[in-house]
């Protein structure tokens, strides 16, 4: 018999998005195959205290798991290959590979990579400098500006400068876009923060809630147009999966939407489109994951003008949500991969690449 694999399953976080965590990992440890993985849940307080939890997975999405946590540490020092717990820091438990379900600042945004770097130890998802970049979107708006993928117009408002001078950062805003226009912090996801603004007064609200996460804030044309969502799997040869059309129950596809619309928002499997329009957004949704070095998965979001039909490239997600609604395992369902088979194959990807990472010389 093959022997289990040391899964740790990371979730939580000191992010915006810490519901978000608890919600899919909750998702992936009920899915996961544990004939083939043996389980370690480490989860992370909003305080950034990492603990164990060996609990019913069911109490991790309330956050009641806390109360039964078992503080821990996490070393970068390589020669541990795993975690020890405080209360017994004599026993290291070795972990083959993590997987860190995690959303947002301080879990996809290349920190938490770094650490996984560090300890040499294998991890799903993009590697330090992807998980970055895809995490900052006024980067990685510059670099698909760079290989000419269409996107709406954007610019970038720095904190400080609209604190400064909110009317010179208003008027400025107004003589560049027509209203609405949509505003978002550059680092963050699930459409936290994200306000879509139809006068000046709520374009002050919008900037001051953005600006409660985030140094630089994004402002972008609004696209008269419908959503569609790629999923994205694989490291050097990457595959697009059947698309997704996103019909939300809200004015845009918001937080609430997304996880608390209690299936108010439709998702339109697979996305009523031309093969040529598929094939054109699919086409782009690669070009996009290898545009930023990825590997492993991504979730790349588009609008689709409803006049036009012209495509612009949204944004790229590195870690996207995995509850029971999300669009990236909903997408590789109705492409042929079922929930526990994603894992697998997300989990081998890690693998490989950490493997080819080790065949080079340094």
């Amino acid at each position: 018999m093959k022997k289990k694999l040391k899964l740790a399953i990371l979730f939580g976080g000191q992010s915006g998005e810490h519901e978000v965590s608890l919600m899919s990992a909750t998702s992936v440890i009920n899915n996961i195959d544990r004939e083939k993985y043996s389980l370690y849940l480490i989860g992370i307080t909003k305080s950034g205290k990492w603990m164990l939890y060996d609990g019913h997975p069911d109490n991790i999405e309330d956050g009641s798991w806390e109360k039964d946590g078992k503080p821990l540490i996490f070393p970068a020092d390589p020669t541990y290959g795993g975690f020890f717990l405080l209360s017994d820091p004599h026993k290291v438990y070795k972990v083959d590979v993590i997987f860190p379900v995690m959303h947002g600042p301080h879990a996809e945004d290349g920190t938490i990579q770094g650490l996984f770097e560090l300890a040499n130890i294998p991890y799903v998802g993009c590697d330090v400098v992807a998980s970055s970049t895809g995490m900052d979107k006024a980067i990685s708006k510059s670099i698909f500006q760079c290989h000419n993928l269409p996107q709406a117009k954007y610019s970038v408002v720095l904190k400080r400068d609209y604190i400064r001078d909110r009317e010179a950062t208003l008027l400025d805003i107004e003589a560049s876009f027509e209203y609405p226009v949509f505003i978002k912090p550059a680092n963050l996801g699930s459409s936290v923060g994200i306000s879509k603004c139809y006068d000046r007064e709520q374009l002050a609200r919008g900037l001051d809630e953005a600006s409660k996460y985030d140094r630089k804030i994004i402002v972008e044309e609004f696209i008269d147009g419908y959503e569609i969502e790629c999923a994205i799997l694989g490291n050097n040869h990457p595959k697009a999966s059947v698309l997704g059309k996103i019909i939300p129950c809200n004015d845009f596809y918001d937080y609430e939407a997304k996880y608390f619309g209690d299936g108010k928002s439709e998702l339109i499997i697979p996305a009523p489109l031309t093969e040529e329009k598929s094939e054109e957004i699919r086409r782009i949704a690669i070009e996009a994951f290898k545009s930023l070095d990825c590997s492993g998965l991504a979730r790349v979001d588009f609008f689709v003008h409803r006049k036009t039909g012209d495509v612009y490239l949204n944004e790229l997600n590195t870690m996207p949500g995995f509850t029971k609604i999300s669009m990236y395992p909903k997408l590789w369902e109705a492409s042929g991969i079922p929930y526990s088979e994603l894992m697998d194959e997300l989990i081998d990807l890690a693998l490989d690449r950490f493997n080819e990472k080790h065949h080079m010389e340094f």
